[in-house]
Order: C-alpha cells, then structure tokens, then sequence
C-alpha cells in the first residue's frame, strides 16, 4: 500500500520532488560501505580455513558418453589437494524435517529433494533429530579404527538422519565382504546403498567416493532450499518472462561451449577439460550475463525477474551460511565444497567476505 500511496503522490510534486530527489538518489547510489570483511582476514590464531569451490556438471545430465571411471583424473587432483571435509549440494536431514512440517510451501521441494528416511529412522528406533544427535555422538567418540559393525550401525543411523551420502561413506569405507544386513542395516537399507554406489551424481560418484579413499567420515550437506514458494498463479506468464530473459547471446554461447566440452568427453582429458571450463575464474560472468544478470532487468510488469532472482540469491547465502557454520565447528579445515557451476560465482563472492576464509583457485588445483 505504500508503494501505490507513494506512486501516486509523484505527479502532484513532480516538478518539485523529482529535482529534491536527485541529489539524494545520487549520494545512495555512490554509497559503499567502510566496513569491508574481506580485508580482515587475519591470520588468525590456528590454521586457516581454505576452503576449494569446485563447479561441476550435473552429472546426471552428462550423455551417455560419459562413464565414471572418466573422473580418475579429477579425482587424482582433488585428492592430492588433500581436503579434511567435504561439502556437497544436498539438502541436510534437518531441513528437510523441517520443510516436511510446512507442505502448503514446501510439498514440491519435499518430494523433489527430500527422501523418505522414515524406514531407516523404524530400523534403529530414532526420528530425524534424535538420530542427527546421535551421529554427533557417535562421531565425537569415534575410534581411530572402528569395527565393521561400528560402521554399518554409523551408516544406518545417517540413512534415519537424512544424511543418505554420508552413510554411503561409511558404506564405502567397509571392505566389500562387511557390506551386508545387521547394526540397523536391513536388506532393504542394504539395496539402497549398494544402489547409491554407481548412481550418476557428483555427491555419490566425486564426493563420497573421495571421502571414502581419504578416510573421512561422512559429508556435509549445504543445500537450502528454504527460499523455495508454490508455483505463482499466473506460472505462465511467469516462465515466459524467464524463458525470454535466458533468450540472449551470453546463452547462446554457453551452450555452444557445453556443446563441444559434452562432444569431447569421451577423448582423453575431456572430462577434466570440462571441469577445468567450469572452474576457470572468467566463467563466473557469463553465468551472470546469460541467466540472474539478464533476469534481474526483464521488464515484466510482475517484475519476475526480480522474484528469481531473489530466489537465486537468497538460495546461495544461505547455502554459504551452512558452510560458515561448519567451519566455525571446525577451524582449520580444507574443505572442498562441490557445487553446481551456477553457483560457484555466488559462493566465491560470498565466502570472501568471511573473516576466517581463504579462497583457493581450483584453476590451480585442476591443472
């Protein structure tokens, strides 16, 4: 309402408040705040947090071309970086609890991104949040050289926590004759996990894989969908306005370039050239150009554009602010966060107002 009373007060003053105004527009358009984060970096008093954003295809996506044992290379060089945990884009146990209390918002999100956990939570007697805490609790007074069952009991717990990929690392880490039913672990659980090992994702197939050969314990899960709303009621018009933003040239060119990295995928290097594109610091720019950039100044009298974007950018601070969490629980990591190649700008950006952050160039560690 007072947008409109605003509106309509312009032309009984225009002559005089648009001249008023201009001064006053220009100083808070010229404004920057002198608080700047990013140049109090430090050092701090123990190790730095280096945290390593790799930009990854949806693997998912990928053509038939491409087989897993393609990532060897990439894995190769990942692992030489030697991270102590790992962050994938996955939603965690306890928001998806949480968004499960919220259908009338959250019903799509649940059943695009939330998996059931209500089987294994039946199998070792514990709802989303009791079994959150008791694999802080197991993990807290973990032995350096756990037992089989130790582990098969740690990977059903994680399954009723929601934290399907960190199970898969305890699944992993178990020598292939261990991987059977008993410690919470039914053989519908069982199915499931052997399932999880080859599904073509980056979390299942780059991430757990990584953390089960570097001998980590589980994996974070920093994906927040909480931004998320139901479709609009005039969902037409508003994937027509999106639709026709994404129609620019910085599109056009990004699908050309996906188009040859997708057609060399099956030449030796050519997954590790894609990932190499993806990472590459002038990539950020053309991600913006082609799809928030051209969003953000769509003219749609509904202003889509703008209800996008706000999406989008809430979506990344609060997938950030997971990551800062974890790495106020446990300064000094590296951590290598895996996330999808729109988002890498976003995370970067973000990340380097953190304090207690220190960026590393993948460019470097993927060469």
């Amino acid at each position: 309402m007072s947008r409109i009373v605003g509106r309509s007060l312009v032309p009984l003053f225009c002559g005089f408040a648009l001249v008023a105004a201009a001064p006053a527009l220009a100083a808070g358009q010229d404004y920057r705040p002198s608080f700047r984060p990013d140049t109090l970096k430090g050092p701090p008093a123990g190790k730095p947090n280096h945290v390593l954003v790799l930009a990854t295809p949806h693997l998912s996506g990928l053509p038939e071309s491409f087989k897993p044992a393609m990532l060897a290379p990439l894995l190769k060089r990942l692992a030489d970086w030697h991270p102590t945990a790992i962050a994938t884009e996955d939603l965690s146990g306890l928001q998806c609890d949480s968004l499960r209390r919220y259908p009338a918002r959250y019903a799509t999100t649940v059943a695009d991104y939330c998996p059931d956990p209500a089987a294994a939570g039946q199998a070792v007697g514990l709802d989303v949040p009791a079994a959150n805490a008791e694999a802080e609790r197991l993990l807290a007074a973990w032995p350096a050289a756990p037992t089989p069952a130790a582990r098969r009991h740690l990977a059903a717990v994680f399954l009723a926590a929601g934290e399907r990929s960190s199970a898969l690392v305890q699944w992993l880490r178990l020598a292939p004759g261990e991987r059977h039913a008993g410690d919470g672990l039914n053989d519908a659980l069982v199915a499931a996990l052997d399932k999880a090992r080859d599904r073509r994702n980056e979390t299942n197939l780059i991430a757990a894989a990584l953390a089960a050969q570097l001998g980590l314990e589980r994996l974070w899960s920093v994906d927040d969908h909480s931004a998320d709303s139901p479709p609009p009621a005039d969902e037409k018009a508003y994937d027509a306005a999106i639709m026709k933003a994404w129609d620019n040239p910085a599109s056009t060119a990004r699908r050309a370039q996906d188009d040859r990295l997708k057609a060399g995928l099956a030449q030796p290097g050519g997954v590790l050239a894609m990932y190499r594109a993806y990472n590459d610091p002038a990539a950020a720019m053309p991600v913006y150009q082609s799809d928030f950039g051209a969003a953000f100044v769509e003219p749609s009298p509904r202003q889509f554009g703008r209800n996008y974007l706000g999406y989008w950018e809430t979506r990344n601070l609060r997938m950030v602010a997971n990551i800062r969490d974890m790495l106020g629980l446990h300064p000094g990591s590296r951590l290598l966060a895996i996330v999808g190649a729109s988002h890498k700008g976003y995370y970067e950006a973000y990340l380097n107002q953190m304090h207690d952050v220190t960026l590393v160039d993948a460019a470097g560690v993927l060469r």
